[in-house]
């Protein structure tokens, strides 16, 4: 195939952020940039992603077809619905029911109530089934696509591009399924953006099991599916994201970086997760030469300079989170402990202000864009927060604090004592009541359990130093929205973060061979870039973190002759 053959590609995944509530990670970043950036190659990408409920109604979206399948033992219809790719998530586009234009990219649909839950892309499992529910949800929707495709229910494409576990089924499918077989024709490409879930489950003797969804299958597998559909770990289990790897042509990793660290095995004892028990897999495909590390890109206002970017006042900043919490509130059905910490810390900070603007002539008030903001905004997960919780041990024993979030904070209100660390995250409601616990102890940390667009990105605008500790990162996306406006980070060097930052040039790295000396590292290194801020090191940073580019229209050319383009 050449690259000139490629007109059109199939992106299949559970998130696009070019809808309002299809987003909870970076997938949705991905899904939602590159169609546009492939555009600009001429090449149409479409998306296949379930409706969950809402979205085809949200956005008047036309109907396409129904589709009969059969999973777990009975007879299901599917509907799917289409809509013209979005230029923006809160337009609505008209569609016309009467007029397919496959000239430009589309958004198919896919519903079934099996993948309705209360407006959610994801359902919060049961510990003692993990999966569960997503499993079954994702094993259908990726039946339907394929069904679709084999009965040109969608057009011709080129590249069938899968991305994590959820739409990794499709490829078993393809690859061990005579029915499917006439999708060999097609590129398969898959995408890992977290290799650390992968949706696990057994293969028989469950609701949510291979055997009672393909119960029509079992006996008809290719002998490709006993070294493609079972985890290497735990042999009555299948593993959907070992089967994107096996079974597509070539197997992507969001960034270089993290595309070596997935070839060796992981070591979660001493901070290292690497391969999570897929390696020999990857390292077989690496060898085959289907193995391709590209980091994602990150869409840029060039007409916006970082410098001259309206920056919100650090009363505005707390006005914005007040508000948001509130509007989570409003949302809820039971008082949260932690928003309402949260709202009395915010009140303390507006008295601080009006105390202050009251006691000190207009001259002697400092200027609020010197207050020292230092930032977090993620998903609130270990991979982002175990280094955080870490027990600390000082050396000299000057400090008492407890874990490493608690040494940071120490050591912010001696160098900054005006500073405030401000982090928002939605996510482990363990990790949240930890964070719950160091909030109440410590006036200079404001923790926010959620996440709201608009306040994330005053976030960015605002903060005087970003922090990203994960543990593992296959890209990233918020270190790069920091440094797009002109606020360095301070990050782990693994994934994407040692890709994308370069230590005392545009941020600061931080390294360490165990969990423990990570921790230490991550203390001492912020004591030392805490001490350069206003210095003329510190605003060469600013400016050379502000100047990074890492474009969709690079990435794009590097998706069509590395991922697309096959021998």
């Amino acid at each position: 195939m050449s690259s000139v053959s490629i007109k059109r590609v199939l992106l299949v995944a559970a998130e696009n952020d070019a809808l309002h509530g299809a987003k909870v990670g970076g997938m949705a970043d991905v899904i939602r940039d590159l169609p546009p950036a492939l555009a600009q190659c001429s090449v149409i990408a479409d998306v296949a992603m379930p409706n969950y409920g809402f979205l085809a109604q949200q956005y008047r979206a036309a109907y396409l077809a129904d589709i009969e399948v059969d999973f777990a033992g009975e007879r299901h219809s599917v509907t799917v619905y289409r809509l013209p790719r979005p230029q923006h998530k809160d337009a609505i586009v008209t569609v016309d029911q009467d007029k397919f234009d496959d000239s430009i990219a589309q958004i198919y649909l896919f519903d079934h109530p099996l993948f309705n839950h209360q407006g959610q892309v994801y359902c919060n499992g049961s510990v003692d089934r993990p999966f569960a529910e997503d499993a079954t949800k994702f094993a259908l929707f990726s039946l339907c696509v394929a069904t679709s495709l084999v009965r040109e229910i969608l057009p011709r494409m080129d590249v069938l591009h899968l991305h994590d576990w959820h739409s990794a089924m499709v490829a078993m499918l393809r690859g061990c399924v005579v029915d499917f077989a006439g999708l060999k024709s097609l590129a398969c490409v898959f995408t890992i953006h977290n290799l650390a879930l992968q949706g696990i489950r057994p293969f028989s003797g469950d609701e949510s099991s291979f055997g009672h969804w393909f119960p029509q299958y079992i006996d008809k597998l290719d002998p490709i599916a006993k070294e493609s559909l079972f985890d290497p770990r735990y042999s009555n289990c299948i593993n959907p994201m070992r089967m994107g790897i096996v079974l597509s042509d070539k197997v992507h990793l969001v960034s270089p970086t993290y595309a070596q660290e997935v070839l060796k095995p992981s070591d979660h004892h001493k901070g290292f997760f690497g391969g999570e028990g897929l390696e020999n897999d990857l390292a077989t495909k690496d060898q085959q030469g289907n193995l391709v590390g590209i980091i994602n890109g990150c869409v840029y206002d060039e007409a916006i300079s970082a410098f001259d970017a309206h920056k919100a006042s650090y009363k505005d900043l707390l006005l914005q989170a007040e508000n948001t919490v509130i509007q989570w509130q409003a949302k809820a059905i039971n008082l949260s402990v932690i928003d309402a910490m949260a709202l009395a810390r915010i009140g303390q900070y507006k008295h601080a202000l009006l105390s202050d603007s009251l006691a000190l002539k207009p001259a002697q008030i400092k200027d609020e864009t010197e207050r020292f903001l230092l930032t977090s905004v993620g998903r609130l997960t270990e991979q982002k927060v175990l280094i955080l919780l870490q027990p600390f041990s000082d050396p000299q024993g000057l400090s008492s604090a407890k874990t490493v979030l608690d040494a940071i904070l120490l050591s912010l209100k001696k160098l900054q004592p005006d500073g405030v660390f401000l982090m928002i995250g939605s996510g482990d409601l363990h990790i949240a009541k930890m964070m719950q616990a160091t909030a109440a102890r410590y006036d200079n940390f404001l923790f926010l359990h959620g996440y709201d667009e608009a306040l994330a990105e005053q976030l960015y605008q605002c903060g005087s130093l970003f922090l990203m500790p994960s543990s593992f990162e296959p890209c990233g996306i918020s270190q790069m929205l920091a440094m797009r406006v002109g606020q360095p980070c301070l990050v782990h060097g693994v994934g994407g973060l040692y890709d994308t930052v370069e230590d005392n040039v545009s941020g600061w790295v931080f390294n360490g061979e165990t969990l423990a000396s990570q921790g230490q590292a991550l203390v001492e290194r912020f004591n030392q870039v805490v001490q350069l801020l206003g210095s003329d090191t510190w605003q060469q940073v600013k400016h050379n973190a502000a100047k990074q580019r890492f474009t969709w229209d690079e990435v794009a050319k590097e998706y069509i002759e590395k991922l697309y383009v096959t021998n």
